[in-house]
Order: C-alpha cells, then sequence, then structure tokens
C-alpha cells in the first residue's frame, strides 16, 4: 500500500546507497574524526565500530519498514500509522529540524577548508557560495539531483579508498615520507597505549561518532522514489553499512598510525592537516578539494531529505499545504525553499562565531538525530505489533535479533544522552531538547484544533 505523492521513482539502487553515504560521510568524519581522534586515542576505532553496530540495528529496522510501505517521508509515516498522529506529528518535525541542524554543520566548516589556501576569505562567504550552488542543484529534477549526489560521493569515498591505501603503504614501506622510512604500527601504543585516553575517553568519543553517522537513515526516505524497492531498500541498507564501517574504522585507524594522536589539532580537517604535516602537499591540497566536495555532498544529501520530510507532512496535514507543492519534475520546490530559508542562518553564524560554529550545531544536530533513532526504534516495536505473528512471517525482509536488537539499541542512546549531559559542550543541547519537544507538542495541538474547526 503506497501513499499518492507527486514525487518521481527516478532514482536507481546506486542513487539510494549514494544518497545514504552521502550525508553519513562527511563533516562527521572529515572534521568531527579530529574530535574523536584527541577524545579517545587510537581506540578511536573501537568507538566507530561500537556506534556502527547500534546504527545498523536502526536503519535495518527501517530498511524493514520501508520495503513493507515504501513511501517518501519515510518513518514519520510509519510513526503516524502504527503508533499516534501525535508520533508522527514529532517525529516529522524533528526530522526536519534535524536535517535542518545537519546542513548548518555541514556548511560551517566549508570556510574552514577554503582557509587551507586562502586564510584571508571570511568563512561566511564561503560558506554562502556553496549554499548557493547546492539549493539551485535540488530545484532541479531528481534525476538530475540523484546523478550528481551519486557522482559526489563518488568521488569522495573513492577518495577516501586511494587515502586508506596509501596511508597503508606510507606505514609498510615509508615511501613518499620525507625519511622514506617504513612509519611502522607504533604510534597506535606509543603515545599512552591504544587506549591512551581510558575507557572514559572512549565513552566520550561515542557522542561524536553518533553525530558522525547521521544520515545513515536516508534509505528510508528516498524509498518513495526508489526504483523496485523490495530490492533496492535490502541491498542499499546491508551494503551502506558495511562501507561506512570500513571508510571510517579503515580511515581514522590509518591517521592514527600514520601520526601521533596526540598532535592532530582542530583547525581543519585532520586528513589534510596529517598529510600537510607529512611533508605531501600534493596529498593533502587533493584531500582538501575531497572534503569540500564531501560537505557539499552531505548538504545535498539533506535537503533532499528535508524536503521530501516536508512534503509528506503537509500530504498528511501536518504541514502547511503549500508544502506539498512539486514542479512539473517532481521537485517539491516549496520545500526545498522553506528549508533553505532557515539553513542560511549558518551564514550569519559564521559570521558572528567562525571557529565555534560547528561545535554549537554539532551538540544540537547529535540529540536531535538520537531523537530520531529512538524514535524509529519505538515505531519498529508499533509496527511489529501492527503486523502480528503471522504478518511478520510474510514480510521479505526483516531486521535481526529482534526484539534484543531493539532494546540494546535504546541502551546505547541513553547512555550517549547521559555521556553528553557530563560534557559542558554538550549539555546545554540536551537541556534544550525537552523545549523543543514541548514546542512540537504546541504545534500538534495547534494543529489538530485549526482541523476540528474546519
Amino acid at each position: 500500500m503506497e501513499q499518492k505523492q507527486n514525487l518521481q521513482r527516478n532514482l536507481k539502487s546506486r542513487h539510494v546507497e549514494m544518497i545514504a553515504l552521502g550525508c553519513a560521510i562527511g563533516t562527521g568524519l572529515f572534521y568531527g574524526a579530529s574530535s574523536t581522534i584527541q577524545l579517545a586515542g587510537p581506540a578511536v576505532s573501537l568507538a566507530y565500530a561500537i556506534g556502527g553496530i547500534f546504527i545498523y540495528f536502526v536503519i535495518r529496522a527501517l530498511g524493514e519498514m520501508s520495503v513493507y510501505r515504501p513511501v517518501s517521508g519515510s518513518f514519520p509515516d510509519y510513526a503516524q500509522l502504527y503508533w499516534s498522529p501525535l508520533a508522527g506529528f514529532i517525529a516529522g518535525w524533528n526530522y526536519w529540524f534535524l536535517y535542518v541542524a545537519v546542513s548548518m554543520a555541514e556548511l560551517s566548516v566549508i570556510g574552514l577548508y577554503v582557509h587551507h589556501w586562502f586564510p584571508d576569505i571570511p568563512s561566511w562567504i564561503s560558506t554562502f557560495t556553496m549554499f548557493l550552488i547546492v539549493n539551485i542543484v535540488n530545484l532541479l529534477s531528481v534525476k538530475v539531483f540523484g546523478e550528481l549526489e551519486f557522482w559526489g560521493s563518488f568521488i569522495k569515498v573513492s577518495a577516501l579508498a586511494l587515502m586508506i591505501i596509501f596511508g597503508l603503504f606510507m606505514i609498510v614501506t615509508g615511501i613518499g615520507t620525507e625519511s622514506s622510512t617504513p612509519i611502522g604500527l607504533h604510534n597506535l601504543w606509543q603515545y599512552g597505549g591504544f587506549f591512551a585516553t581510558g575507557w572514559k575517553g572512549l565513552i566520550q568519543s561515542l557522542v561524536v561518532v553518533t553525530f558522525s553517522f547521521g544520515g545513515t537513515e536516508l534509505i528510508g526516505v528516498a524509498a518513495g522514489e526508489a526504483q523496485d524497492p523490495e530490492k533496492t531498500i535490502p541491498k542499499s541498507v546491508n551494503m551502506t553499512l558495511g562501507r561506512i564501517l570500513i571508510f571510517y574504522i579503515g580511515a581514522v585507524l590509518v591517521l592514527v598510525t600514520l601520526y601521533p594522536w596526540n598532535k592532530v589539532g582542530v583547525n581543519g580537517s585532520p586528513f589534510v592537516e596529517i598529510f600537510s604535516k607529512l611533508g605531501i602537499s600534493i596529498a593533502s591540497d587533493l584531500l582538501n578539494i575531497v572534503v569540500i566536495i564531501a560537505a557539499l555532498s552531505a548538504y545535498n544529501s539533506c535537503l533532499f531529505a528535508n524536503a521530501r520530510m516536508l512534503h509528506s507532512m503537509a500530504l498528511h496535514g501536518n504541514a502547511p499545504k503549500f508544502l506539498a507543492a512539486t514542479s512539473k519534475h517532481g521537485v517539491p520546490w516549496k520545500g526545498v525553499i522553506f528549508s533553505s530559508f532557515f539553513v542560511s542562518l549558518v551564514v550569519f553564524l559564521c559570521y558572528i562565531l567562525p571557529h565555534e560554529a560547528f561545535t554549537y550545531i554539532m551538540s544540537i544536530v547529535t540529540v536531535a538525530v538520537i531523537t530520531s533513532w529512538i524514535l524509529i526504534i519505538l515505531t519498529h516495536f508499533k509496527f511489529r505489533k501492527f503486523l502480528g505473528t503471522e504478518g511478520v512471517k510474510n514480510l521479505s525482509y526483516k531486521t535481526i535479533f529482534y526484539p534484543y536488537a531493539n532494546i540494546l539499541t535504546l541502551g546505547y542512546f541513553s547512555l550517549v544522552i547521559f555521556v553528553m549531559i557530563s560534557m559542558p559542550e554538550f549539555r546545554i543541547a540536551v537541556c534544550l531538547a525537552p523545549i523543543w519537544l514541548a514546542i512540537i507538542y504546541i504545534g500538534y495541538r495547534f494543529t489538530i484544533k485549526n482541523k476540528l474547526n474546519k
């Protein structure tokens, strides 16, 4: 059963996979990795492995619901159908807010990347320029968007793979370094050991790791525009997480092996910084191009998700009706413009807080993404109850280890929230979360009242 929409199913399997990779492999890795390395030391690779397992449980549960009911809008639709109208309303608007914040996070670091070549250009100018480019792309047809996103993600994924291979080559042979001697593995334990910051540092790093994996659930959002979702979604779910884990774990492990973890700074991408300090300027310049493409690709995917979310909510009466409008190419163009208006605030933030903007935005994103993932897991419980024993048996694609995986995942997110409260830079975002949810609830009551008066 599929809700009536004006969107077009022009996304192939490779597009769906790259849309999820496009948002999940962005600033969280290329810039945020410096924070996780400082918190966990060489054990940062273990942190990404732990976080990746629980995120897989989330997207697997979402994949099960998406194959059964492939709609653009994803889990807010499922929350409304299988749980309650209030749950759907909260899920939808929180997800919209999440990707406004993620978009701002991706754009907020563009200026820092550009400073690698042009330190005198103000950050807000670079941010504004990239903001305009991505918005124009999103107003074109979904097929054009899919192709551009595919190639943008392909470039950064390919560059990551080459970086990992080249880094391993340097570690083993030393070719490419100034001394031409093998780097070896000693950096993994020489500066305080593999668990250099202890278990506390490892657990704290899970906060940034969780932020980094945001975007993997875009597979479900893209389901409404995917060709043959019964084949596309399962394939995308199974392949995407494996690729993300390989690139995250592989990339950070190579970084902390190539260079002492305690000397990695936060003034730009650690990928660019490390290769620059190793004396390989060409590699650092190429990687800087890649991290800029990565940020643009991630924002591109986030804006795609936001517009589709607004379109879906408008069809359900949970957002203003004008947001359901689509162009002749099937693009929810009013949703694109509406979301872009709020994302544009990042230009102002980069003007007044060019270096601190990312940290503040990241804390808000982390709370919002955890809220969305918790809602996905809770909705999945309701979905299974709705289907009943016989309905579950007939599912063509199922999650694994149900219900234990769901319960453990909720426990993991509870741990991350508790850790955030203990960290000053994240505490304020946790404290503001109830206020945001209260605002959404007030909006829901207002919407219900208007519906009853009509």
